[in-house]
């Protein structure tokens, strides 16, 4: 299979976007960090075609309140120097087909979903020239396509869209569902540390061992490159779960409502700068010596 010419960044929600919405949604960074300066917006507009030149489209589909979201993403990327920004506040499937959206999505360098409720996206989107045209330019074009919370839940083939994390490993209790598609293999949870989902990734990886659970904390985020090389990015944590060498589970087995059982689940931990390689399953640490001005200094792989 040819990988895709694009780049794809999923975030796990709360990113700084140095500006008002962080203070509101009460995200505690370490005091060393600074990363709205060196972090994962100013992370995209480098890997993007034109840099501070490039046309920006921000998808509030997700998100009940639109217009304030659109608003914050307008001005953090104003703040690093990037002015083409626009918004998108697709509410329906007829929105979606509008041809000046779709005139703007074919001429945006980055496109970013917001957060909210993943399962607008998948039902809003789901089979619209808006969603082909998106696939098609991330295969075959230098262009990146971003996702927070929602927005990175949503971007892969099968998706989580319910599931309390008290309650994750019984049976029934997690729920998936098709995704947008953006990328296979992988299952995709968000607010992961900061909300518990450990559960709700080990029971979507028992039910499918074959794909790579992949749990965001907040401002943390995933820049997967090819397809399947992916580097750690921003001030947060990231969990994976394989189950490629699980031995057992009575996940199949038990009824509805019963709790479940998994042998031989592997978990790493990813922080900034760590790759991840998704065909060999093989995870990079960077080694760090210091810390300077806020910024990482790093060392060679592990």
């Amino acid at each position: 299979m040819v990988s895709p010419k694009g780049k794809l960044v999923i975030i796990g929600g709360a990113v700084d976007l140095g500006t008002n919405i962080s203070t509101q949604e009460h995200i505690i960074k370490p005091d060393h960090l600074k990363f709205f300066d060196r972090g994962i917006l100013k992370r995209i507009i480098t890997e993007s075609a034109n840099h501070e030149a490039s046309v920006v489209e921000v998808v509030t589909t997700a998100s009940q309140i639109p217009e304030l979201v659109g608003i914050e993403y307008v001005n953090a990327f104003n703040q690093l120097n990037l002015a083409n920004v626009g918004t998108l506040h697709i509410k329906s499937r007829e929105d979606a087909q509008r041809k000046d959206y779709i005139e703007r999505i074919r001429k945006a360098d980055v496109v970013i979903f917001t957060g909210g409720d993943q399962l607008r996206l998948s039902s809003i989107f789901g089979g619209t020239e808006f969603l082909q045209i998106l696939k098609q330019r991330y295969h075959k074009e230098n262009f990146i396509i971003a996702g927070t919370s929602a927005g990175a839940a949503a971007a892969s083939t099968n998706m989580i869209y319910k599931g309390q994390s008290n309650e994750a490993l019984i049976k029934g209790e997690v729920q998936i569902t098709a995704g947008l598609g953006f990328i296979d293999s992988v299952i995709i949870d968000t607010h992961f540390v900061q909300r518990g989902r450990i559960g709700r990734l080990m029971y979507a990886v028992a039910s499918n061992p074959g794909i790579l659970g992949i749990g965001l904390g907040e401002d943390a985020g995933l820049l997967i490159t090819e397809g399947s090389q992916m580097e750690a990015i921003g001030s947060g944590l990231i969990i994976l779960v394989d189950g490629k060498n699980m031995v057992e589970t009575n996940i199949y087995d038990v009824e509805l409502g019963s709790p479940v059982s998994i042998e031989n689940l592997k978990l790493h931990v990813m922080s900034i700068y760590d790759k991840y390689d998704l065909h060999q399953h093989k995870l990079y640490i960077k080694k760090v010596y210091k810390v300077e001005d806020g910024v990482f200094i790093r060392g060679q792989d592990r």
